[in-house]
């Protein structure tokens, strides 16, 4: 015999709420202004990144500037797992346009799934052209290939 738990339920509760299609109105649409929003503040982030970088460059004689080849990347990554992975389940871009990403099973998004889904994200984009976003047409819940694989759905927030 098992026993379910509060959260066991509320957590059920969540997921079969997931089944609302008001959930998706113009989910495509908001997750393109997400996106946008989202890339424009990483680039803005880092700007005095680069400067660090470079100043570091000039102390260590050059070597700190191989730095740049990592340094969207890593922006990028923390940028998505304090803002998506946090209590707000969303990026800035994501809460201006009215979105968050939930799970399926309702448990809530952490830190690491939420860089594994940018990862995701941008490798299915690089790999399999972004042809590939053409997946959310076909889709009952307009999810992307690689909230298909993580379990995840992007959902308005209104």
């Amino acid at each position: 015999m098992t026993y379910q738990t509060d959260t066991d339920y509320v957590a059920a509760a969540a997921a079969r709420d997931l089944d609302e299609p008001r959930l998706y109105s113009g989910v495509r649409t908001r997750r393109i202004v997400a996106f946008l929003f989202d890339y424009a503040l990483v680039l803005v982030l880092s700007i005095p990144a680069a400067i660090v970088v470079f100043i570091l460059g000039l102390v260590s004689l050059g070597l700190a500037w191989g730095l740049y080849a990592v340094l969207l990347p890593v922006i990028a990554i923390t940028y998505v797992g304090f803002t998506m992975g946090g209590t707000a389940q969303a990026t800035p871009g994501m809460r201006i346009a009215d979105v968050r990403v939930r799970r399926l099973n309702g448990a809530p998004v952490d830190p690491a799934l939420a860089v594994l889904h940018g990862v995701l994200f941008w490798a299915s984009v690089s790999v399999l052209t972004p042809l590939v976003l053409l997946v959310a047409l076909f889709t009952g819940r307009k999810q992307l290939l690689h909230d298909l694989l993580l379990g995840t759905v992007i959902v308005r927030d209104n």
